[in-house]
């Protein structure tokens, strides 16, 4: 979840490239990463969705002006994959016709022009954060049980990482082709070799250690740099970090879903924080000064004298950072008072004594602001 490169930087186009430069480079730099030219290379696998990703925003008109406009930051996003993240099987699919057909191979190089990439699964994890946490961003490293690459057959299957050949049926390619008579005439289909699974190759001696299967089960300490100004439910995602795919491939990636974990005095609205303070009658009445809780720490505030019940207060800047960077919201203290429930003989006589008094009598013009907040209620 690092910050993104510059998207005419990954690529290497100035930023007056017409569409055809742009496909050209997008095209050269995913023939480049290809995870069949790279195989078991992280890296690589990142810089392929990357240009995957830049093309997406560049080759469309609008996407590349808003994009020029205000950047990574665009109001909205890009929408597409832009915004969320690209697996393999999204480039596959969406820019398969820039490579003329067979997007898995590139017409030859890695098994064929049709060769099917694996890909592992996906993983998800749940992560608590603190409204503090939340309103800073956090770092936080967690242990996660996922299939790896065996490191013996550099996650082939085969002994030694050599002991295959190549598939008979398919020739290498991992497709077959076949020829269907119909009633509109002679058609040809390409499907999956059954084979070997669209692989191209089949295993002639399996590997001890994982058992042909070219991944084993083991752990990893993963960091997550969770931004600022999530929220619950929010499904955050790294690439990669997911499940290693039996017989080489693309690894799946780590779906990260957002829990929130309630503050015993604050509660969340959008980005805003909200404190329900409980004011006794007589600070009310009077006024004066109370301390309460903020986000990361203590405030206090001052209580105007005369303060009616339903009255917010509030604090700018004190709640929680958007997650766009679109500013930061507030701190509102909904104002409450306590009327006791039980007085002593002497209470009674000195709240009686008070009765009459026209200052403990509302006026038209309280009613009304009374009256006019509830319609506002239930409107």
């Amino acid at each position: 979840m690092a910050s993104k490169r510059d998207y005419y930087e990954v690529l290497e186009i100035t930023k007056t490239a017409t569409v055809e430069e742009i496909k050209k480079a997008y095209k050269k730099k995913a023939i480049q990463y290809h995870p069949d030219k790279n195989p078991g290379d992280p890296t690589a696998e990142d810089k392929f969705k990357e240009a995957a990703e830049a093309y997406e925003v560049l080759s469309d008109d609008q996407k590349r002006a808003k994009y020029d406009r205000y950047g990574h930051d665009a109001p909205g996003g890009f929408g597409g994959h832009s915004s969320g993240g690209f697996s393999m099987d999204d480039i596959f699919s969406q820019f398969g016709d820039i490579f003329g057909g067979g997007f898995g191979g590139f017409g030859g190089f890695g098994g064929g022009g049709g060769r099917r990439v694996n890909r592992g699964s996906d993983l998800r994890v749940k992560v608590k954060l603190s409204l503090k946490e939340i309103a800073t961003g956090v770092e936080k490293k967690i242990k996660v049980k996922k299939y790896v690459s065996c490191q013996h057959c550099s996650g082939t299957g085969a002994e030694n990482g050599t002991a295959y050949t190549s598939c008979s049926t398919c020739n290498g390619s991992g497709t077959q082709t076949r020829v269907v008579d119909t009633m509109l005439g002679r058609m040809q289909t390409q499907t999956t070799c059954s084979a070997c699974n669209g692989e191209g190759k089949t295993i002639t001696k399996k590997c001890p250690h994982c058992s042909g299967e070219g991944i084993i089960r083991d752990e990893e300490v993963i960091t997550l740099n969770i931004p600022a100004g999530v929220a619950e439910g929010m499904q955050l995602s790294m690439s990669g970090k997911g499940n290693a795919p039996r017989h080489g491939g693309v690894n799946g990636d780590l779906l990260i879903l957002v829990e929130e974990e309630p503050h015993p005095e604050l509660f969340r609205d959008d980005n805003d924080v909200v404190y329900n303070l409980l004011l006794s009658v007589t600070t009310a009445a009077i006024g004066g000064s109370v301390e309460i809780p903020t986000i990361d720490g203590k405030a206090k505030v001052k209580i105007e004298p005369g303060t009616q019940p339903g009255k917010v207060l509030r604090l700018k800047n004190k709640g929680l950072p958007s997650v766009h960077r679109y500013g930061t919201g507030d701190l509102l203290i909904n104002i409450s008072v306590y009327i006791p429930e039980k007085l002593s003989d002497s209470e009674k006589q000195t709240l009686t004594g008070l009765e009459n008094s026209p200052n403990f009598q509302p006026s038209p013009s309280v009613k009304e602001k009374i009256f006019s907040h509830f319609r506002k209620m239930f409107d």
